[in-house]
């Protein structure tokens, strides 16, 4: 091999490992701004939600660098077999990322209209939905930076989990709309925000299903494990609440 062939083999090792930064460090900013979002919404924190709306616009710039960057990648290097479905996961995941740093943006929001209210319930599910939703894109950012197949998988696996406390937390927030009319305008906010940390999950999974894809070059091959639909039953009236 001519010096000149290793220094072009080289450039290209070295432009694949910095698209491997570029979208770690993008899977640490959407992960930061889903940790600050749920923090504002428990701490009914408007400063701090503030902060993770401002921070999304930082994600959106780094999707456009890092798409420039592909396309480029593509151009250039016309790569094949393991090196090409490294960089067009790349150019999926940072799609995925950019919808978790938005679903974070739309929870500071409503966290900030949630704050005008006095809740009288506790928080407590949400508060534990939100802790599994972080550490699922905690562990996802993880695999995506050590190209490991294994922990992506347990992320795939584990969204059913955070479907269960979508659903639980739903039930609950209607029982609660339906006791007191005074709680309808709170409670929607809440299960908006649920659902937003629900569709977070959702995008954490797909990511889990391109990184075992990049890594091994087959798909998972499972079923996608969904909760049931529970949350579209009919919720029946509580004891005493008449027709």
């Amino acid at each position: 091999m001519s010096d000149n062939t290793q220094h072009i083999v080289k450039s290209y090792e070295q432009e694949l490992k910095r698209l491997a930064s570029l979208i770690a460090e993008m899977g640490g900013m959407v992960e930061s701004e889903v940790s600050l979002a749920t923090q504002a919404v428990l701490e009914s924190d408007a400063e701090l939600a503030t902060r993770v709306v401002a921070s999304d616009a930082k994600v959106d710039a780094m999707e456009r660098d890092i798409e420039a960057f592909v396309i480029r990648l593509l151009a250039l290097r016309q790569p094949v077999a393991g090196d090409l479905r490294q960089i067009v996961a790349a150019l999926k995941m940072t799609g995925d990322l950019e919808r978790i740093g938005d679903y974070a943006a739309n929870v500071a929001k409503r966290s900030k209209v949630l704050g005008q209210y006095t809740l009288p319930f506790s928080l407590a599910g949400l508060g534990h939905m939100s802790r599994l939703v972080q550490e699922n894109l905690k562990a996802i950012v993880d695999a995506i930076g050590e190209a490991d197949a294994e922990k992506a998988l347990r992320v795939w696996r584990s969204d059913e989990a955070i479907d269960g406390f979508y659903n639980a937390i739903f039930r609950e927030l209607i029982t609660y709309m339906m006791e007191d009319p005074r709680n309808i305008t709170p409670c929607t906010h809440l299960l908006f925000i649920a659902k937003n940390l629900e569709r977070i999950g959702d995008h954490a999974t797909n990511i889990a299903e391109t990184v075992h894809y990049a890594v091994t070059g087959a798909p998972i091959a499972e079923t996608r494990p969904k909760a049931d639909t529970s949350p579209y039953a009919v919720v029946r009236p509580p004891a005493g609440g008449g027709e």
